[in-house]
């Protein structure tokens, strides 16, 4: 039997475009994504346990998405009736409202884009991809979960802050960064930026890894 190839950006790619009707109404993502950056998953299906309580966590958090320049944006293979169906009832069982637009993908063509259909897991169900987008379009990170355990939230809300922070200081992050904690600077790259490092006030493990705060 031949093997599945699965096409899916990578990270440094940019992000593939696409039109769609969402629960927000119909969306170019360019023209989304212009200018913020855009925390975009699929999730497996509407009116599903696992998936409820994950949305309910993205539209719990969207004061903290919108503090930090980012715009939330779901999917599913289910039709728009079915979308606004599921809102309406999560909305009126436990007050949550997911605002933010779930993309209607019954043809299946976004998460193909994405590389969200991944026939081992499931052939008619999304994984549970995530995709962070810098405002320029560039994928940043990716991330995917299986269709029984629940993304968590509080590492794509530290992975997003990671990124935003490397980019304004031009640094990396260590093991288990949080935000406020020591950054890493970039190692040396010649003997005279060397003999800088060893004058400087960087707490050094080491030549080539050192630590600030910012």
């Amino acid at each position: 039997m031949e093997e599945q190839i699965i096409s899916m950006p990578r990270i440094g790619d940019m992000a593939p475009d696409f039109e769609a009707v969402t629960t927000t109404g119909k969306i170019k993502f360019s023209e989304y994504n212009k200018g913020s950056w855009v925390v975009f998953f699929s999730h497996p299906a509407d009116f599903t346990p696992v998936c409820t309580t994950e949305m309910s966590g993205f539209a719990l958090e969207k004061d903290f998405f919108a503090n930090h320049n980012t715009k939330l944006m779901g999917l599913s293979i289910d039709s728009i009736h079915s979308h606004i169906a599921w809102v309406n009832a999560v909305n009126e069982k436990t007050g949550v409202l997911f605002e933010f637009p779930i993309v209607a993908d019954i043809s299946m063509e976004v998460s193909k884009k994405y590389g969200m259909l991944q026939p081992g897991e499931s052939e008619t169900a999304a994984v549970r991809a995530v995709f962070i987008m810098d405002p320029k379009g560039k994928v940043r990170l990716i991330m995917y979960y299986p269709l029984n355990v629940g993304r968590n939230m509080a590492e794509i809300k530290r992975s997003l802050l990671a990124l935003q922070t490397s980019d304004e200081y031009s640094v990396a992050m260590p093991l288990d960064w949080q935000p406020g904690d020591k950054v890493i600077v970039s190692a040396p790259k010649t003997v005279e930026e060397l003999a800088e490092r060893k004058k400087s006030n960087l707490e050094m493990v080491d030549w080539y890894l050192a630590k600030k705060s910012i």
